[in-house]
């Protein structure tokens, strides 16, 4: 590593953070005197909920987008579209909601598709299809199956439903007299910025800009999706001022896809531009990062502190690998038990001395992908305790379930962190562990998530299908010299703490305002 920088290290570098941080907030309140503010996305930064006695309460969503989102809400006129995910949600409808941690509201408006619609667009077109597709998932000789009842789901489900969004964010733009900056989240909104220019004047048309989240693969795999449906995703998509991806090869690639499937598209990669319907869109990457003040604040609380021991007590004085992550096929779990068993093996110093833990949180379980893979790993994790167990050692821990604070507490006391998916937009674990870890944990991470852009030069990278290289890496970072790691992991620390959630959000807005739109 040599004279690597390290976290802290000058009283330049905390002010260069302290400074960039000023003068995005200065931006937010300046850029926003002026303009109001739509936030689009499938969830809103609430879910209501109807009390015993018949009273509504709401709680606020958890992680850092929202709290990012919600933070510019202070400094503008701003409303949350979002589709309603309880009764309570759908009763309320519409108002404002005292979220800011100042007291101030943003306005809430919950959209009620019929169920038949949310089913097809969320759970068919946008879960699995679409997701699966942008992660390069599918097992292509056999899926996706493209039938009459996907279609259905396309245009009865996801076309109707970014209808429904694209009718809420014009109505809201003619309710005021101020230009108005749309912010759309992800990859199920990727027709409704062309339905939002369809519905208003030249004149009436607000600012729009589209942040996706998930990775986007090259023109190559998009010809899984049938053209018309392709073409209406890159011509929705070709409808916003600004189209924002976490790294800069996802921005190339759909540059890429857009001169390979959008009949008359001009693109300039040099200028990261794609000019199409007599219209510009600016493809910029901005990578988002994690709340660090309101993870610290998790870190030293006693909750977590409560949690420490329970940990302590799973792996005991062993060394500690360890992973966090939704119990997803994109998240290579399988494979990362299996390079631990290929550790073991070729490493045997390692049987009883290292426990990996892994804590993993359902998701999507109504689809079937989701539901068999967990499964899946549970059997993968089984075999290498059943090879290797003895009678006070347990090589693979497995806990399964949602737990915050529990998993804050781990974070804290990993030596190795193994973050090995297949394909991730940004993957937060390999930033919120660097940040609260107590040990100098070593970071071993897959070139494959969009986190190692940012984070290459402080982690371990390997390839995330290499079970043998992941293996070796297992093992150079459970030997690593102690100053070795602390190194790494203090550069781990500088690299994230300069860039947070509230820089992404401000290089958004620094990009509009340069770009004069």
């Amino acid at each position: 590593m040599g004279s690597a920088p390290t976290a802290g290290s000058t009283p330049q570098d905390s002010g260069l953070e302290e400074s960039l941080h000023h003068r995005f907030q200065a931006l937010q309140a300046d850029f926003f005197s002026s303009r109001a503010l739509i936030i689009a996305a499938n969830r809103g930064p609430v879910t209501f909920e109807t009390t015993k006695d018949s009273h509504q309460r709401f709680h606020r969503g958890e992680g850092g987008l929202v709290t990012a989102l919600i933070d510019v809400c202070r400094h503008a006129d701003a409303t949350w579209i979002a589709c309603a995910r309880t009764e309570a949600d759908a009763t309320w409808g519409e108002g404002s909601v005292p979220v800011v941690d100042d007291g101030s509201a943003v306005r809430v408006q919950f959209l009620s598709p019929e169920p038949s619609a949310y089913e097809g667009y969320y759970n068919v077109i946008a879960n699995p299809l679409l997701w699966f597709l942008q992660h390069s998932m599918w097992d292509v000789p056999r899926a996706p199956v493209i039938n009459r009842d996907t279609w259905q789901a396309w245009e009865h489900g996801y076309v109707v439903i970014n209808r429904l969004f694209a009718d809420a964010i014009a109505k809201q733009v003619l309710a005021t007299s101020r230009p108005t900056l749309v912010m759309l989240q992800d990859y199920h909104l990727y027709l409704a910025a062309r339905f939002v220019r369809e519905r208003l004047r030249p004149r009436e048309r607000p600012t729009m800009l589209h942040f996706i989240h998930i990775p986007w693969p090259g023109p190559e795999y998009w010809r899984i999706l049938p053209p018309a449906m392709r073409r209406a995703i890159l011509d929705g998509l070709c409808a916003v001022d600004v189209l924002g991806f976490q790294t800069s090869e996802d921005g190339v690639n759909f540059i890429r896809t857009c001169e390979s499937h959008l009949p008359r598209a001009r693109v300039n990669f040099k200028r990261g531009r794609v000019w199409y319907r007599n219209h510009a869109t600016h493809v910029r990457d901005f990578p988002i990062s994690i709340d660090l003040p309101a993870l610290r604040q998790l870190a030293e609380s006693q909750e977590v502190a409560e949690y420490r021991p329970e940990v302590h007590e799973l792996v005991g004085d062993r060394r500690m690998i360890l992973r966090i992550d939704r119990a997803e096929p994109s998240k290579n779990i399988i494979r990362g038990f299996q390079a631990f068993e290929e550790m073991l093996e070729l490493y045997p110093e390692h049987i009883q001395q290292v426990t990996f833990l892994a804590l993993l949180v359902p998701s999507r379980i109504e689809v079937d992908e989701y539901k068999d893979y967990l499964g899946e790993l549970m059997a993968a994790a089984g075999r290498v305790n059943a090879k290797y167990s003895t009678s006070d050692w347990e090589p693979v821990r497995v806990l399964v379930g949602e737990n915050y604070p529990r998993a804050v507490a781990a974070l804290q006391l990993y030596d190795v962190l193994l973050v090995n998916s297949i394909a991730d937009g940004m993957n937060l674990v390999a930033k919120e562990g660097p940040v609260v870890n107590q040990r100098h944990g070593v970071l071993v991470l897959s070139e494959r998530t969009g986190a190692r852009q940012q984070l290459e030069p402080g982690a371990i990278i390997i390839s995330p299908c290499d079970v043998y290289a992941t293996a070796e890496a297992l093992h150079q970072a459970v030997i690593m010299p102690p100053e070795d790691r602390r190194e790494r992991a203090e550069l781990l620390h500088l690299l994230i703490e300069r860039e947070d959630i509230s820089v992404w959000l401000g290089r958004q807005l620094e990009t509009i305002a340069e770009l004069n739109l």
